[in-house]
């Protein structure tokens, strides 16, 4: 096992619930850290950067305007093996495929407003924490 960082949002439809809170308590309670996080509004610009590689999917449009449609939490997590584990807590991309107690499973509203993003492998990760935390925003932690 290794201590590694992955990236996390809580959504529009997440933060519009008021589940910035419940999301976050079950992070810890799975051994996760948040070593950096920040509210912010994206830009159209700031969205269809960060999801350019699904650029040419069917989807992209609709998921670069939900994206925009309310503030997200953006977060840095550390932790043993953190970019699985995130995955993990998260479940499956659309909630009726996610397994029981997972995140999408309890609190997304269908497949386009999943609630939360994760890194999915530690280049992704490194890139998209890069993509709005500068080095300085981040805490060294444990």
């Amino acid at each position: 096992m290794s201590k590694e960082r992955t990236f996390s949002i809580i959504k529009p439809d997440g933060v519009s619930r008021n589940l910035i809170g419940k999301i976050i308590a079950r992070f810890e309670s799975e051994g996760l850290f948040v070593v950096g996080a920040k509210m912010k509004q994206l830009s159209r610009h700031e969205a269809e950067g960060f999801y350019a590689v699904h650029s040419t999917r069917p989807f992209y449009a609709e998921l670069v305007n939900s994206m925009c449609s309310g503030p997200v939490l953006l977060m840095v997590l550390e932790g043993e093996n953190a970019i699985l584990k995130n995955r993990e807590i998260m479940g499956a991309t659309n909630p009726a495929d996610a397994l029981d107690n997972t995140l999408r499973k309890l609190y997304a509203l269908s497949i386009g407003e999943n609630t939360v993003h994760g890194s999915d492998a530690p280049d992704t990760a490194q890139n998209e924490i890069a993509w709005f935390f500068a080095a300085s925003e981040l805490a060294n932690n444990q």
